[in-house]
């Protein structure tokens, strides 16, 4: 197991965290996690993270939340 699973609202894995740095399930770094934010490649803020729920900026809609783990994709 690697890092911590991020599942859409349904419970589907659709991307994981290593450290801080966020990835595809095919290994793409796409984003990372700063403070209560997860962000772009460039830095620009894209979702909210509460606790270990992850919502929209404008709208509050839940995106998905982290699990404890996620399985090995490397």
């Amino acid at each position: 197991m690697v890092g911590r699973g991020l599942h859409d609202p349904k419970g589907e894995l659709f991307a994981y965290l290593d450290g801080n740095v966020l990835y595809t399930l095919e290994g793409n770094a796409t984003g990372r996690l700063e403070g209560s934010f997860i962000v772009d490649m460039a830095g620009n803020k894209i979702w909210r993270v509460e606790k270990d729920g992850v919502y929209s900026l404008d709208t509050g809609y839940a995106i998905g939340y982290f699990s404890s783990t996620a399985p090995s994709t490397r």
